[in-house]
Formats: C-alpha cells, structure tokens, sequence
C-alpha cells in the first residue's frame, strides 16, 4: 500500500495519511518482531489507519517469513480480531 514504510533506523512502520503519519514501534527480539506501541494522530483516529496499518505490518511479516507479538493493546485486540493472522504469531 502506498504510505507504509518500514523505518528501521527508528525501529518503527509508518503509513501516511492525509491527517498525519500513523505509526507503530517494534524491537526485534530473538527473532520475533514485537509490536511495542500503535499510535495514530488526534486528528485521524476512528477513520481505520491504525487497523490499515496493522493489516500492512502482517503482510510485511509473511512476505518476510517473520513472526509477531503484540505488546500493546491495540495490537494484541487487532491480532485477536483477525483469526487469519494467525500464521505471523509467535
């Protein structure tokens, strides 16, 4: 999706949105990525970014044959949501 980027010199993925840069930080620890924070500006919540954002990190991490693990509440509610990333969880 256009506007996703994987920052990794910030340790972070970030999708641009009209209203701002929807971000997620990760660290990456003994081979699973882990979803540290989800953050979405005042100003662009209620309008999916977030939940855009997450469904782009699980492509990123199938493409790259990585395992996650939600340690933020929005992550770890958007994981439970979507039964079918079930193959990135770790």
């Amino acid at each position: 999706m256009a506007g996703f980027r994987d920052n990794a010199n910030a340790h972070r993925y970030e999708f641009d949105a009209p209203e701002g840069i929807s971000w997620a930080e990760y660290r990456d620890v003994a081979g699973v990525r882990a979803i540290m924070h989800v953050e979405t500006p005042d100003a662009a919540r209620g309008k999916g970014y977030a939940s855009m954002l997450m469904g782009e990190i699980v492509a990123d991490s199938r493409a790259r044959g990585m395992k996650l693990r939600a340690s933020c509440a929005f992550a770890a509610a958007y994981l439970k949501r979507h039964p079918d990333t079930a193959d990135v969880q770790g």
